[in-house]
């Protein structure tokens, strides 16, 4: 290979890692969080305080007891709810939308009950 071809591919592989190495504006908190998440699930049991959690029930506040099913649908739906907004949390931050951002994050923080 030519002293020429060396360099150009040497400049490309410098580009390229310079590119991968960009982030939005909440690139760095968005990493954050899911590093919290997934110290908070490794830490505590099933249904702890790592398990995505959603807001008491009616049914709860009435002091009906949960059936497995609908601790099973509740949780399933938090679930779903946290990974939608670390989503809504990664499209904002990859549109340049701090604000935005910064709220996906707080949800998905408040659902996992994490600061």
């Amino acid at each position: 290979m030519d002293k020429s071809r060396i360099a150009a591919v040497a400049a490309l592989m410098l580009i390229a890692g310079s590119a991968a190495c960009y982030g939005g504006p909440c690139t760095t908190q968005i990493a954050q969080v899911e590093q919290q998440i997934r110290k908070a699930q490794a830490t505590s049991p099933p249904g702890g305080a790592g398990a995505p959690s959603a807001p008491q029930s009616i049914g709860a506040q009435l002091h009906h007891q949960p059936t497995p099913s609908s601790v099973q649908s509740a949780e399933q739906k938090a679930s779903a709810d946290a990974e939608a907004a670390l989503n809504r949390a990664k499209n904002a931050d990859a549109a340049g939308d701090a604000d935005a951002c910064a709220r996906a994050l707080r949800e998905a923080k408040d659902i996992y009950g994490i600061e």
